[in-house]
């Protein structure tokens, strides 16, 4: 990495749901020594606050806001916490997801719903808080995250897949109305080491995953796609990004 790619991510203001754990934490550890100002968002404040003192030991500065992202007013106070802390808001990571797969024949109408409020409603949420700061600073970068299975649908992720498309569109309906400014990627990952898997209850389903999950690549593989899609010069835009275990044919 050169200097000046470095340079291009040091104190920028950057915000990452779904922070606590997985892609989110490995993501905020790769930004933290490349001197990024975090702020992290989740559920879990407990471990917001464990990851928040190790970034700080990196001597990033970071703050934390526990964070439900299927609540408008909480995804629109995160924001506004960035803003107060730091002044700005560069990047927003949409990363926040959940993966509970199941056949549709099953019916299991709630974890559909719960999904759908995660993957979509929270991206658009996202979207919806941090644009106007954006705008008025004429200058950011939405990094929201799909899958694979935005591309390809398998049996069990109908309805999973269905909210990574709608993510897909989102971040591409963004990159069209945002103007010169504003940068969108959409980060598609195939099998990447996370607790998405735990999320799947229907038994026939989960065997199937962790046994695709036995090739799964670490959660830096993502880290580094998302460090590699912040430093480019503000007049590139990296709309894009698929990846996968080399292994993974899905």
């Amino acid at each position: 990495m050169n200097t000046q790619q470095h340079d291009a991510i040091q104190d920028k203001v950057i915000v990452i749901t779904g922070a606590s754990s997985g892609l989110g934490a490995e993501t905020a550890r790769h930004l933290a020594h490349r001197g990024a100002r975090l702020v992290l968002a989740a559920r879990r404040q407990e471990r917001l606050d464990e990851l928040a003192e190790e970034l700080k030991g990196l001597g990033a500065e970071t703050t934390v806001k526990a964070t439900d992202v299927t609540h408008r007013g909480q995804v629109e106070a995160l924001v506004k916490h960035a803003t107060d802390t730091f002044g700005r808001l560069d990047v927003m990571i949409n990363n926040a997801g959940l993966m509970p797969l199941s056949p549709l024949a099953e019916g299991r109408i709630d974890e559909w719903e719960q999904m759908i409020d995660v993957n979509v409603k929270g991206v658009m949420y996202g979207i919806h808080a941090a644009l106007p700061v954006m705008n008025q600073q004429q200058s950011g970068h939405f990094i929201n995250l799909s899958s694979v299975a935005g591309h390809v649908v398998f049996p069990g992720s109908a309805v999973y897949s269905a909210s990574k498309f709608a993510v897909w569109a989102l971040a591409e309906g963004l990159r069209k109305e945002a103007g010169p400014n504003i940068r969108s990627t959409i980060l598609s990952p195939g099998a990447v080491q996370s607790e998405l898997p735990q999320s799947v209850g229907h038994a026939e389903t989960a065997q199937q995953v962790n046994d695709l999950y036995e090739m799964a690549i670490p959660a830096d593989s993502v880290a580094r796609a998302i460090v590699y899609a912040i430093e480019q010069p503000a007049d590139v835009d990296i709309n894009e990004i698929v990846l996968r275990p080399t292994a993974q044919e899905l």
